[in-house]
């Protein structure tokens, strides 16, 4: 083989690197913003210089890198499990038939213009009135991830988002007010949702079952949960299967349109 084959391009060779580039974009999108993201860049320059070494015929060291990259498939599986099982959920529940799904599937092709539905300042004024009266809740946020399988758990409504509608559906004395709801665009598409609980043990224990479900939820799909703790009255912001910081509810409402956009 010489050095230089690999510049003589072919309209399949074309067709190949866009479809890559799109996969890796999409891989992208599913770790950005936690750990997994370094492992990702990690794992993509490893390649990149075994393919470069390989290339160049410099045989012992594009042999101990493809060695690595031998094993370093199934190590991925393992680090990257959650990834990809949110992948394949996602893939899995694309009813490719239907151009609205497709449309909200792969929005992430828009640009940061792109027009939020849901009423992000409602939900967060609803959370902060509910926490000043120490009444839990929990409000879980659809992104991309049909949430059917739990959706289905719960009473199926239709409700506009407004803070008043939030404050009753959590009442304490309410019938709606124990398990999630799911917001889907700017409407609550269903309450009394019974959400998976994680039994991940470094969460500490000062967190109950609202907070186990939250992150249980975000682990499996890519939603977004909102927590109102019925003991201390703190709002939590939950994503990818951990907390999301932030320092006032100003910032929270500019990291969930963030992540909605």
């Amino acid at each position: 083989m010489k050095i230089f084959d690999f510049l003589n391009f072919t309209i399949i060779d074309i067709i190949d690197i866009v479809l890559l580039a799109f996969l890796l974009y999409y891989v992208y999108k599913l770790v950005k913003g936690t750990v997994a993201v370094n492992i990702f860049i990690g794992f993509g320059i490893i390649y990149l210089i075994w393919r470069v070494t390989e290339v160049l015929q410099m045989h012992m060291i594009s042999s101990i890198f493809g060695s690595f990259m031998s094993v370093g498939f199934f190590a991925l599986i393992v680090l990257f499990q959650q990834e990809i099982r949110k992948f394949l959920l996602t893939i899995g529940s694309t009813n490719l038939a239907n151009r609205k799904n497709l449309k909200k599937y792969f929005r992430f092709f828009k640009n940061d213009g792109f027009d939020i539905q849901t009423n992000v300042d409602a939900l967060v004024a609803a959370c902060e009135k509910l926490g000043s009266t120490k009444t839990g809740a929990l409000l879980v946020i659809q992104r991309n991830t049909p949430l059917d399988f739990v959706k289905n758990t719960g009473d199926s409504m239709s409700i506009k988002i407004t803070i008043p509608i939030i404050e009753s559906i959590f009442y304490k004395n309410s019938p709606l007010h124990d398990g999630a709801v799911v917001i889907e665009g700017n409407y609550i598409v269903a309450t009394r949702v019974v959400l998976p609980v994680s039994n991940e043990r470094s969460i500490p224990l000062r967190f109950g079952l609202r907070h186990r479900a939250a992150i249980g939820i975000t682990d499996k799909t890519d939603a977004l949960v909102l927590v109102v703790s019925e003991e201390t009255g703190q709002i939590s912001y939950i994503k990818d299967g951990r907390f999301s910081l932030f320092s006032d509810t100003a910032e929270l409402i500019a990291h969930i349109k963030e992540d909605l956009s």
